[in-house]
């Protein structure tokens, strides 16, 4: 099978991402051409309206329309664009679906969230099976939905939660910084997502726990205490579980005035890190007790920047 060159894109709630690759399933090696990311907010009150807002649709299709150009200067030969939380979500998703194709010449695909979770693991695990212990425990932390797969070398059991950082921001997280009162009508949601998942997912067989997406990754720049963000260093990073949960603890604490001075935070998570934050401290705090409830003990946490991104990619490549 030769090597292909794939754009991949992810539309999420909050974010739009490109990826254009060089992959060769045969060698099971991907090249990064070009990686791009912008702030959309394309699930702007969803959560609240279950429409998308018209500004919400404007900005992410600039954006599609820009890897259009991308796409056309780098000589992609396929593109796959996938969907996720916030247009599932979306009544009106037919009008983002008409623009998409408008802009890029293929239809979106609004992936339900089981498949959103085998593409992540598929992204992650593709670098770090050869690194660490499975079963893998992948962890993906969208601004509308968190979702969780197990699985050693491939998936075998995942969920999706309705728990996210624009989603808990927009519904729990008024203030500046968050009351406590917020906080904690904000984390008893998580923990009754998690509660669910838990009877899906067994949570307490995760031998190395792989966390994805910005607001991990933008946790893991803070815990390292970085100058700026350095995809390198974050990539890959092992932090213990006690450091990412500190991290998170002061993230969520932070004013968004604080926020913004931090060198490694995109101006567009500033206003909804804290609720990633969240998020991600209710998830490794579960996790951490499940394992050892079943007798053994999580120490360290990996987070990676090879996510959905990377498993669209290979779904590409290897169609």
């Amino acid at each position: 099978m030769p090597v292909t060159r794939v754009a991949a894109i992810d539309c999420g709630t909050n974010s739009i991402r490109l990826l254009v690759a060089d992959v060769d399933p045969e060698a099971g090696t991907l090249v990064d051409l070009e990686r791009s990311n912008e702030v959309v907010r394309l699930g702007q009150g969803v959560d609240r309206t279950g429409l998308l807002a018209p500004e919400a649709l404007a900005r992410t299709l600039a954006a599609a329309r820009g890897y259009h150009d991308v796409c056309e200067r780098l000589g992609v030969e396929a593109v796959r664009f996938v969907a996720t939380s916030a247009t599932r979500d979306a009544r009106n998703r037919d009008e983002f679906v008409t623009g998409v194709r408008d802009a890029l010449g293929v239809d979106p695909e609004v992936v339900a969230g089981d498949e959103e979770a085998r593409l992540s693991f598929r992204g992650a695990t593709g670098v770090l099976a050869s690194r660490f212990d499975g079963p893998f425990l992948v962890v993906d932390l969208g601004g509308g939905s968190t979702e969780l797969v197990l699985g050693t070398r491939a998936p075998e059991a995942a969920v999706s939660m309705d728990v996210g950082s624009v989603r808990l921001t927009e519904r729990h997280l008024h203030d500046d910084p968050p009351t406590p009162a917020q906080v904690a009508a904000a984390g008893a949601d998580v923990r009754a997502a998690l509660d669910v998942a838990a009877g899906i997912v067994p949570l307490g067989r995760t031998v190395t726990l792989v966390g994805l997406a910005g607001s991990v990754t933008t946790i893991t720049a803070h815990a390292l205490g970085l100058d700026r963000y350095d995809r390198h260093r974050i990539d890959g990073a092992v932090l213990g579980v006690d450091d990412v949960l500190a991290s998170c603890e002061d993230m969520l604490a932070r004013t968004r005035e604080q926020r913004a001075t931090l060198p490694y935070l995109h101006p567009g998570r500033v206003d909804v890190i804290g609720a990633g934050a969240l998020v991600w401290r209710d998830v490794v705090r579960r996790v951490r007790d499940e394992v050892a409830a079943a007798g053994g003990a999580l120490t360290h946490v990996v987070t990676s920047e090879h996510d959905i991104l990377d498993g669209i990619a290979w779904s590409v490549a290897e169609r």
